[in-house]
């Protein structure tokens, strides 16, 4: 029985090794290849977002840039029309960001070993690589300059850096202990702050010493003061605009927006009146909090005084004129 076993196993190696069996294999892979440069992906349906991290907006051309898995979305509301990015690691994208210029796209992912990529927006094209977390980048943001990336890894990845993307090295990095859900940018790129679970931090950034030194330098972070607040899990962050460039706006998962000084003392807060707060964004004249629910509440910068709450969007389906009409008819 052994012996015949034997010869029933070299008859199979002799027969994978004849030409017929690899033309046939090599055919089926031609095949493949065949079929991969005939198959393009034409639309996405669904999201894959977590936070405002994952969603960007090009204030220039309207572009908007979010993730689904491993492919990025450009939408064109304008057109209706989708333009993609597929990031060739096939790792989940987590974080997104514009270039102030709208030229670039900074992605992070996650899974091991997670990249900062960075993509030329007109050629949908991968133009730096930039690899020094290890489990996965939180959240991603361009410098206001466009010279520097900062990314911050997951809670157990302890890492923020900031990239001098262009020569692809790490110019300031230091640890960071809490899970940090957002970052952003001051208006004049002297720091940067981040947000998350009890945290609020500062980090400056000395241009003078990171343009100099080709070594990575310590990133210099101080907390903020958050007083009562300590114990809030913050979920977005937003650094203020024009006349109030020294202030910057936070929200509370909790439903509180908050503000903080140029001396990183907590402010003054004011109530959402929601359930849960998500996002923010702030321009020199409005702060725009998005909240449960769809509700996005408005805001003064400057004393923090609600203004107003936007009409939700209609329901996918409905046909708006016909809402429209059936309003307008008199009772």
């Amino acid at each position: 029985m052994a012996v015949e076993g034997s010869t029933i196993t070299s008859r199979i190696k002799n027969l994978l090794r004849s030409p017929s069996i690899k033309l046939r294999r090599s055919k089926a892979g031609n095949r493949r290849e065949d079929l991969s440069s005939k198959v393009t992906l034409e639309k996405v349906l669904g999201i894959t977002v977590s936070g405002g991290r994952g969603l960007a907006c090009d204030p220039r051309s309207g572009l908007v840039a979010y993730p689904a898995g491993c492919v990025v979305v450009l939408f064109n509301p304008r057109k209706h029309k989708q333009h993609h990015i597929l990031n060739s690691s096939r790792k989940t994208i987590t974080a997104l960001a514009f270039s102030p210029d709208g030229k670039y796209l900074v992605t992070g992912e996650s899974g091991h070993m997670p990249a900062v990529r960075v993509w030329d927006v007109a050629e949908h094209s991968q133009v730096a690589e930039l690899q020094e977390h290890k489990y996965g980048v939180a959240c991603v943001a361009f410098s206001p300059s466009a010279k520097y990336i900062v990314s911050v890894g997951y809670q157990h990845d302890m890492i923020v850096n900031v990239w001098a993307w262009k020569k692809n090295i790490v110019v300031a990095s230091n640890k960071v202990s809490s899970r940090v859900t957002a970052v952003s940018f001051s208006e004049d790129c002297s720091y940067f702050v981040t947000a998350g679970n009890r945290h609020i931090k500062f980090w400056y950034l000395d241009d003078s010493k990171t343009s100099k030194v080709n070594a990575t330098v310590p990133l210099l972070g101080r907390s903020g003061l958050l007083g009562e607040l300590r114990n809030n899990l913050f979920t977005d962050v937003a650094c203020g605009r024009g006349k109030k460039a020294d202030s910057t706006f936070c929200i509370t998962s909790s439903g509180l927006l908050c503000e903080f000084s140029d001396r990183r003392l907590l402010d003054k807060w004011v109530e959402l009146r929601t359930t849960v707060a998500h996002c923010i964004s702030v321009s020199q004249d409005y702060i725009f909090c998005g909240c449960a629910d769809g509700t996005v509440r408005l805001f003064n910068p400057s004393n923090l005084h609600f203004l107003s709450t936007l009409p939700r969007p209609h329901a996918l389906g409905t046909d708006i004129a016909s809402v429209t009409e059936a309003r307008s008819t008199p009772r």
